[in-house]
């Protein structure tokens, strides 16, 4: 596994949705994470990406971040080794939901910051259980240091991004869909659908898990990353 891995955070996030990804993998790869803060259009996100990253990479997308990672494979295809998406889409955000997210945008330039993402990453997007208090105090932690100025742009991203179905079906690269099994943002059926649409893919359900499994279930997450690192690049 000589490729460096390249992971993007999903909306408000930094690298601590990776934490225990990092902590693990990078004794094995060079890991990077790269931010997706810059630009209020996915495409001028991946625009200014694609000037720092490594020459050829492995790519694992969270969120906003996997929406990132397929405009980034639909404009560098040549540079991305294999591909990960996790908890995300691949579909244009509906006018009622982009309609929606505007007045998020009015609450987060009035310093509403948690009440923003208490709206965006609602604690029932979260698997039940003991540990959802502690995921949504780092969400709302990380939504803190990012500031509104940052939601502000990756909520103009969003309502902008493009439909990326086309870029699925012309994947040739190992690719992994993984996701929590009560994720309610981007639900499991939807997760089908898009590694349906992937020749090849390998989708991975991560049981007791929400939108954010990476910190649900750190250790079943990880282990699919891994699983998915030592896939074949010649697909049979």
């Amino acid at each position: 596994m000589s490729e460096p891995l390249v992971l993007l955070p999903g909306l408000m996030c930094d690298a601590r949705v990776f934490w225990p990804q990092i902590a693990e993998l990078s004794a094995f790869m060079a890991v990077t994470v790269a931010p997706v803060t810059q630009g209020e259009r996915i495409e001028e996100i991946a625009s200014n990406l694609l000037d720092q990253l490594p020459k050829r990479f492995a790519l694992a997308g969270l969120g906003l971040g996997g929406m990132v990672a397929l405009e980034l494979l639909r404009r560098a295809p040549d540079r991305i080794s294999r591909i990960a998406l996790i908890d995300t889409s691949p579909l244009a955000e509906t006018p009622q939901a982009a309609a929606a997210r505007e007045m998020l945008i009015v609450k987060a330039r009035s310093g509403k910051m948690s009440e923003v993402m208490r709206a965006e990453v609602q604690p029932t997007y979260l698997a039940p259980g003991p540990d959802r208090a502690t995921v949504m105090d780092i969400v709302l932690d990380m939504a803190d240091t990012l500031g509104p100025e940052v939601y502000v742009r990756q909520a103009r991203a969003m309502q902008r991004c493009r439909d990326q179905q086309a870029v699925l079906r012309k994947c040739k690269v190992p690719a992994l869909v993984m996701c929590g099994a009560f994720d309610k943002i981007n639900p499991v059926k939807r997760q089908s659908f898009m590694a349906e649409l992937i020749p090849n893919a390998r989708l991975t359900v991560i049981d007791d898990a929400g939108h954010l499994p990476t910190l649900e279930q750190p250790q079943a997450s990880t282990g699919a990353l891994l699983d998915w690192m030592k896939m074949p690049l010649v697909l049979s």
